[in-house]
């Protein structure tokens, strides 16, 4: 089976199995119709490597409010680091309203979040004690140019591998954006849909999903990209233009709502690459993990018991 890396590839990318995985971006809640739970794709990818047993720094900013508050009591008992959380006097903790439409859901994301705020200073100092092997980011918190230039310090001072999960939402994100997040990136991972929005964006001429996937492979230089199918599975194109498609988990699983599936398999993925799992196995876990999360409400398990299974089958 084919390894996520060649040495050539691990000097490059600078992935190391033991290394730190530095979150960008957005804490928030996500507040459905009959309750509030914390999320944010960061957040969200950050929890579940913790409770996978890495130890993820995630780089953020709440408001200095109740729900601030909650966060940081969250991670304290999550057992997260919070040095990268600043505090905001003037914004507030960011929200997110779900409208949940049958097993879909929308969301009315809210402007002028305190994520929207991160500053640059602690992008910079985060990076020098921890010399991450992998940085994660996204789109969401690079819509102020405030946080955009925070990642962009961040980006710039690491040679980690750097790990772009494209969450493309209405109203906020900008080609210019989008253009230096790919130049930055090494990994991009995305869906369907969003593949087609870059396909238009960026005139990429070819019909088939996986041609379009590898011209942005060489007009990015980027070393792989992995699209997400929700329940018909995942797939991933290398720089050599190698193909590995897996079918989804339990297709007959109970289905509450989707919100944070994609962060569940960009955290497993993310798991596979610095624990050097082959790809398809990186592929099938992850899809399985994020089948399971779509049976909860929610992005983020209640009960930490929730990952044994995950931990004794893939021997955490």
């Amino acid at each position: 089976m084919a390894s996520f890396f060649s040495r050539e590839d691990e000097h490059k990318l600078n992935v190391r199995q033991n290394g730190r995985v530095v979150l960008f971006g957005e804490v928030l809640a996500d507040i459905f119709p009959d309750r509030g739970v914390l999320g944010g794709a960061p957040f969200n990818v950050a929890r579940h490597l913790k409770a996978f047993g890495r130890n993820p720094v995630l780089v953020s900013r709440v408001g200095n409010d109740d729900l601030g508050k909650r966060v940081l009591g969250t991670m304290k008992q999550y057992g997260m680091a919070t040095g990268g959380i600043q505090l905001d006097r003037v914004h507030p903790t960011g929200q997110v309203k779900v409208h949940l439409e049958g097993a879909s859901h929308r969301f009315e994301i809210l402007t002028e979040q305190a994520y929207d705020f991160i500053h640059y200073g602690i992008a910079r100092m985060i990076r020098l004690p921890l010399s991450p092997a992998l940085v994660y980011f996204g789109t969401l918190a690079q819509r102020q140019a405030v946080s955009r230039r925070a990642l962009t310090t961040l980006l710039r001072s690491t040679d980690a591998a750097k790990f772009l999960d494209i969450n493309l939402r209405p109203l906020c994100y900008d080609e210019s954006a989008l253009r230096s997040s790919l130049q930055y990136a090494d990994i991009l991972k995305l869906n369907n849909e969003e593949l087609d929005i870059l396909a238009e964006m960026f005139a990429l001429s070819s019909e088939s999903p996986q041609a379009r996937a590898g011209e942005l492979l060489k007009q990015f230089d980027l070393d792989r990209v992995v699209v997400t199918r929700g329940a018909e599975g995942a797939w991933q194109i290398d720089r050599a233009g190698e193909i590995i498609e897996v079918m989804a988990g339990d297709q007959h699983a109970t289905v509450i709502d989707t919100v944070g599936a994609g962060d569940a398999f960009a955290a497993v993925y993310i798991l596979g690459t610095l624990r050097h799992w082959p790809v398809r196995s990186t592929l099938e876990r992850a899809n399985v993990f994020a089948a399971a999360i779509c049976g909860i409400r929610g992005a983020i398990p209640e009960q930490a018991d929730f990952y044994d299974r995950f931990i004794r089958e893939w021997s955490l």
